[in-house]
């Protein structure tokens, strides 16, 4: 896709968008439930289903897949969509792109060790190395672009509200 097939594309969008902003509010939803027997949560994912469990830090096997791999998944996902799509914007040629998402937990602020120790993932780095003959200051803009436009990048800056309910 080039830059002016992105813009027709997006064109009515943003023009809807524009004159009714209530209509850009998209909703977006996963679903899991207790499938299996242990310490695991099986999510419905657009592959098929996919089980959590504990990563092997805190308990786990390794059989099942880690919630925060998953998490980075879906941002390099994000990120990769997006920088693709500003690349196109910018009249960039990408002959070639492969991302990393790369990040850390400490398994004592999750298990209750260290009340001191965060829980959580942190910090992130997406690493995209590209093929490209884009000069430096287009590369920089690609990435500023990128880290602004991924909405699961910018998600992560608020904590997610957790509600229990009885059926």
């Amino acid at each position: 896709m080039d830059r002016a097939a992105l813009r027709q594309m997006q064109a009515p969008l943003r023009e809807r968008y524009a004159a009714d902003p209530a209509t850009a509010v998209t909703p977006l939803h996963a679903r899991g439930d207790l499938r299996d027997e242990g310490v695991t949560f099986t999510v419905d994912g657009f592959a098929g289903p996919v089980r959590a469990g504990l990563h092997e830090a805190t308990g786990g096997d390794g059989s099942d897949a880690c919630s925060g791999d998953m998490l980075l998944e879906a941002l390099l996902a994000c990120a990769g969509v997006t920088l693709r799509s500003v690349a196109t914007a910018m009249d960039l040629r990408l002959r070639s792109v492969t991302g990393v998402a790369e990040s850390s937990f400490d398994a004592r602020g999750t298990l209750g060790i260290d009340r001191e120790a965060p829980v959580g993932i942190g910090p992130v780095t997406l690493t995209f190395t590209v093929d490209t003959e884009a000069d430096d200051a287009a590369l920089q803009r690609l990435a500023t672009s990128t880290e602004r436009y991924c909405v699961v990048g910018q998600s992560l800056r608020e904590a997610p509200r957790v509600v229990v309910v009885r059926p």
